[in-house]
């Protein structure tokens, strides 16, 4: 797995991904091109981690789960920037 911030250059058109999707939320894009974006783009991280952490991926999997994560990222995503004392900075926060 490759992590790269979307502020380079290029790379989101590369992507196919508009510059308001990528500001939105995280995305992760594997070798086939399969998409995926918010929680879901967190469970696949966290399930190519492996290890404990493939466990809360697997939470994902289980529908009220994946849907209560889902609606608390869409809740967290936009604010993002105000967490910064638990060490959440966005890329371009500097």
């Amino acid at each position: 797995m490759l992590v790269v911030a979307n502020q380079i250059p290029g790379l989101i058109e590369r992507y196919g991904i508009t510059r308001e999707e990528a500001d939105r939320t995280a995305w992760t894009i594997d070798l086939d091109g399969r998409r995926a974006e918010g929680a879901a783009a967190i469970a696949r991280v966290l399930d190519v981690l492996g290890g404990g952490w493939r466990i809360l991926a697997m939470a994902y999997r289980v529908p009220p789960i994946g849907r209560s994560l889902d609606a608390f990222y869409r809740w967290f995503a936009p604010r993002r920037a105000k967490f910064h004392r638990l060490g959440v900075k966005p890329e371009w926060d500097d």
